[in-house]
């Protein structure tokens, strides 16, 4: 009895999903990407990012120490000179920075035009509320409103634009490593070995067969679909169950799995197309070099208000290898490392690397997105 495409054909009817990349739906415009707020990415009011506060506010007293040499004479009143200079900028800084945190949602539906016209105009108010604080202490006598409301204005333009550049560069950066990932995902091997597996089992047990094929349409419409800035984390274990059941056929009892998984953590926010590599790099490093597979364990927990994300595999013994292991390039975890970066800077935590018998991966990000 040969083998037909009776199955993928009755399949493709029943789901017609698997056969569109975009399951059904038109891609926007041009101009419908441009009036769109990136969903999960960073804007020009992404100042609830703790790296941009920490960035803004050492620019700031970076700029008022530079700007008070050029008015004193002694070390001694450039420090008095700075410090009561800091007693107005940081209070504003800080007051830009919240009202620009609690206010993105609203401010980001404008046009990019009156964007940067709220934001200067909320430094300008912001730096008027630090002026008049140190003259309502009695630190000015004179107080400078002009100057100062044009600084803080000033001051704004330049952070906004600096959070513009990287949202602009996210862009480029994330397309780049889809590419990537897209062609570690289609690896010329790795389908072979997922179509032979399949064609294996058309004839005994067709019904696996068929989900196997599934599994393997699903992965293809995810790599060539056009996501978003973001996804979620339950998205990313949904694609990875997908990849792994391929696995699964492929190495039978070779490949133990273990799921522990918190349903509290399923909507923490990941760039797209980033977990499957992870599991892969545990499969290619772990299964395939031992004859007696390898345990593999994705972990997620929700901790407070932080999401924690494990991958761990064992080993395979060193008895089995005529020489040393090959040993990877790194070049995945670097790339995952970077985009995690990316998306959540400088609140994400990313570790990778040998723990006992096993490697693990940890990644730790916000539960929420800001």
């Amino acid at each position: 009895m040969g083998w037909s495409p009776d199955v993928t054909v009755m399949s493709a009817m029943r789901n017609p999903a698997i056969l569109s990349a975009t399951s059904g739906s038109t891609p926007p415009t041009p101009s419908e990407r441009a009036r769109a707020p990136l969903r999960g990415g960073p804007s020009l009011f992404d100042a609830c990012q703790i790296g941009v506060v920490l960035r803004t506010v050492v620019f700031v007293e970076v700029v008022v120490a530079i700007a008070a040499l050029f008015v004193v004479s002694t070390p001694g009143e450039w420090l008095v000179q700075t410090a009561t200079v800091t007693g107005g900028a940081l209070p504003a800084t800080l007051l830009w920075l919240v009202t620009a945190c609690g206010l993105k949602k609203q401010l980001r539906r404008l046009p990019r035009q009156w964007q940067y016209a709220a934001g200067a105009l909320l430094g300008a108010l912001a730096s008027l509320y630090g002026c008049g604080l140190l003259r309502l202490t009695g630190v000015l006598a004179n107080a400078p409103w002009l100057a100062s409301g044009l600084a803080g204005a000033l001051f704004a333009g330049l952070v906004m634009t600096a959070m513009a550049l990287r949202a602009r560069g996210q862009t480029p950066a994330a397309t780049t490593a889809r590419l990537e990932e897209l062609q570690s995902r289609i690896r010329p091997h790795f389908l072979f070995n997922t179509l032979n597996s399949a064609i294996a089992l058309v004839r005994e047990e067709p019904a696996k067969a068929e989900t196997m094929l599934e599994d393997l349409a699903e992965l293809f419409r995810q790599a060539l679909a056009d996501p978003g800035e973001s996804g979620t984390l339950a998205d990313e274990i949904a694609l990875a169950e997908r990849y792994l059941a391929i696995e699964q056929v492929r190495f039978g009892e070779r490949l133990r799995i273990r799921w522990d998984l918190d349903a509290a953590a399923s909507n923490a926010r990941l760039p797209p197309l980033l977990l499957q590599p992870l599991v892969e790099n545990a499969i290619k490093h772990g299964v395939e070099p031992s004859p007696e597979g390898a345990k593999l364990r994705i972990r997620t927990e929700r901790r407070g208000s932080m999401v924690v994300i494990e991958v761990v595999n064992s080993l395979p013994p060193l008895r089995w290898a005529d020489e040393p292991l090959p040993r990877g390039h790194g070049i995945a975890l670097a790339n995952v490392r970077d985009r995690l970066r990316l998306l959540h800077d400088m609140q994400m935590q990313f570790s990778a690397g040998m723990d006992q018998k096993n490697y693990r991966v940890r990644i730790a990000i916000p539960a929420e997105s800001s």
